[in-house]
């Protein structure tokens, strides 16, 4: 990643990218738990490094501002950096199966890594329960994940890095 300073071609492709990631989780909301905001952050977080941080939260910031504070956007705050920090780590892959476990084992994982939001508003049983309740739609989650990155993150990844290069040049 060249440079440190975030251009302005750059903060329009990433406030475009938020808006893009909230609009598409609206419109597939209909689906319980099957959403493509896993993928994108994993595709912004190999794409742009560091400065994925700027379309994710500004992702967490519309989901907020468009619902207000709740427990489950609280947990935004953290939990999507979490999965652009191992996307990160893993950036030099190029097999699809490896994307697509990634995607799949984050949304198993999701109410589990949800949990300690819970734990401070509840109290332990309170987040205990929460998490147990919320696995059948984990594992949907982790269903919906592995196919939607099986599919389509190499291609987006193709492309959006010749965007990005396109961007920069």
């Amino acid at each position: 990643m060249a440079g440190k300073k975030l251009r302005l071609s750059e903060l329009v492709l990433f406030g475009i990218l938020g808006a893009l990631t909230f609009g598409l989780k609206f419109v597939m909301s209909g689906l319980p738990n099957i959403e493509p905001v896993s993928l994108l952050v994993m595709l912004f977080a190999v794409v742009f490094g560091k400065k994925s941080l700027f379309p994710i939260y500004t992702y967490v910031a519309m989901e907020i501002l468009f619902y207000g504070i709740q427990d489950w956007n609280l947990n935004y705050l953290y939990i999507w950096a979490l999965l652009a920090l191992g996307a990160w780590l893993l950036r030099s892959s190029r097999q699809p199966v490896v994307w697509a476990l990634l995607s799949a084992v984050f949304g198993l994982c999701f109410g589990l890594l949800c949990a300690p939001v819970h734990l401070f508003i509840g109290g332990p049983a309170y987040a205990l329960s929460w998490w147990i309740n919320g696995i059948p739609f984990d594992v949907l989650h982790c269903g919906g994940n592995f196919v939607t990155a099986l599919v389509l993150f190499c291609p987006l990844r193709t492309l959006l890095e010749k965007l990005y290069l396109h961007l920069r040049s």
